[in-house]
């Protein structure tokens, strides 16, 4: 097996963990082209899994991204979920049918990837800040849903694809909706919203590891992907904006310029999270640039790392999503 480190790309981490790929299920949200999840199950399409589940939002995207599989690799089955993390009734309609596919008894890996990043103040149908709502409770609740099947699976995984922008902001448990708006700001919303992501994957963990499951959460890195297309109009500014937030909170980010990555070793943390075979005695734990975090040199928040902090956000989310997941 070839080492790992931040720079080795996607393909040699399929190629290492190829027999782990293969013949499995995997469940991936938020794969339109472009994206990070497309270009994580473009990847490991090539170790010849058994079937991909693409979720998105909207259809034609995920079609295409199906599209672009079935043109490299022939063999590989995919399977479309329209999806909107936003809505708990979509997300609840999503589940139903993942439930109903008799020929897919077990899912093996879910890969919560799908968010949205740093938008305007806005509300879920549910009234839930639309950050703290599509970006927690719609993975939390749909990953829930679906448990029976991940639980089904020889060595069942969920991957959370969290940020280490979780720095700028724990759970708000007194006031996740930012007072109606009126004390918004995005970056700490959405700060929040990926504190919640490295929670569950602590809550899930500690749940369900006595029925063989393993979760992470990640930092796949800086990469210029659609989920910033709407903040590339005054790129400066709006980062500029986040720097001073970092600034004014002492994180040394603050006075850091950005080091993106490209795509190719953007999603190599996915695969590490999703596949290698040496994670199971790191249970629960965040990753970043194919590692267990270490909190004396990465960024790693003590709100996010909580057991505390992870059962608040388990009930408060149970709460908000109005049903109860006892394991």
């Amino acid at each position: 097996m070839s080492p790992i480190d931040k720079n080795t790309p996607a393909h040699v981490l399929v190629q290492n963990y190829a027999s782990h790929i293969k013949s499995k299920v995997i469940l991936t949200t938020g794969v339109s082209p472009g994206s990070l999840g497309s270009h994580f199950v473009q990847s490991i399409a090539a170790a010849d899994p058994k079937c991909l589940i693409l979720a998105g939002r909207n259809r034609s995207k995920v079609q295409q991204t199906a599209d672009d599989i079935k043109a490299s690799h022939p063999n590989v089955e995919t399977r479309l979920l329209e999806i909107d993390l936003a809505s708990l009734d979509s997300v609840r309609q999503a589940a139903v049918q993942i439930n109903s596919w008799d020929d897919i008894p077990a899912i093996d890996v879910v890969v919560n990837n799908a968010a949205i990043m740093a938008t305007e103040y806005a509300l879920s149908a549910e009234r839930v800040e639309s950050q703290f709502a599509t970006n927690h409770l719609g993975p939390f609740l749909l990953t829930n849903l679906i448990m029976g099947k991940v639980l089904a699976a020889r060595s069942p995984r969920v991957v959370m694809v969290a940020s280490d922008g979780h720095r700028l902001s724990g759970i708000r448990f007194a006031d996740y909706n930012f007072d109606n708006g009126k004390v918004y700001n995005r970056w700490i919303a959405y700060g929040q919203s990926k504190t919640a992501n490295m929670l569950m994957a602590i809550s899930l963990a500690e749940k369900l590891a006595a029925r063989n499951l393993l979760a992470f959460s990640l930092h796949p890195g800086v990469i210029f992907t659609n989920l910033a297309n709407h903040l590339l109009e005054d790129l400066d500014g709006n980062f500029e904006e986040l720097a001073a937030l970092d600034r004014a909170q002492g994180h040394p980010e603050g006075w850091k310029g950005l080091d993106p990555k490209p795509l190719e070793t953007g999603v190599s943390t996915h695969v590490y999270a999703a596949f290698d075979p040496d994670l199971a005695e790191h249970n629960g734990k965040y990753l970043i640039d194919c590692h267990v975090a270490d909190p004396w040199v990465d960024t790693v928040k003590p709100w996010a790392t909580s057991p505390l902090e992870a059962e608040r956000l388990w009930k408060l989310s149970e709460e908000l999503v109005g049903e109860k997941f006892a394991y």
